[in-house]
């Protein structure tokens, strides 16, 4: 009398969890996949049982991917310039120093540095960024180019 179909079914899975061959074609059951090969380093790429690298590069390669993971979701969450509004105003220092300051740009996922190098080639000035509250200062009296800019760019300005 033949194997009914559960019995080789249930022969044919205990084969698999064993590591039986049946025939040339069935060894393991995750043969050839990604579960069937160990575990790798991901900076030399031999077996982890047999890597070399120290524990500080790997947390280094670690830190760096989760970097680049947190630059992700912050460009995903930066707003759009029309979204923003920019508070242009222009201050008197100390020894006659005259500053254009650029507030209200707070929002946590702006590339402030990115803003500053784009307003500094249009108004031909220096400047920084203060990441304290938030600001961006351009040396000079130059207002009038920095609205003229942000608007271009796509921001309201006051």
């Amino acid at each position: 009398m033949a194997p009914s179909y559960d019995q080789m079914l249930q022969f044919v899975l205990l084969a698999f969890v064993c590591g039986l061959t049946i025939g040339k074609s069935m060894t393991r059951l995750f043969a050839g996949t990604q579960f069937d090969l160990p575990p790798t380093c991901d900076l030399c790429g031999q077996v982890e049982s047999e890597c070399g690298c120290s524990a500080a590069q790997k947390q280094a390669l670690a830190d760096q991917q989760s970097q680049e993971q947190q630059e992700q979701e912050r460009l995903a969450m930066r707003k759009p310039p029309g979204k923003q509004t920019a508070r242009v105003r222009f201050e008197k220092r100390k020894g006659n120093r005259r500053v254009t300051v650029i507030a209200g740009l707070t929002h946590q996922a702006n590339d402030l540095p990115a803003l500053l190098a784009t307003l500094q080639s249009a108004c031909g000035a220096g400047g920084t960024v203060k990441s304290d509250p938030d600001l961006v200062e351009l040396q000079g009296d130059q207002v009038f180019a920095v609205t003229k800019k942000l608007k271009e760019i796509g921001y309201k300005v006051k």
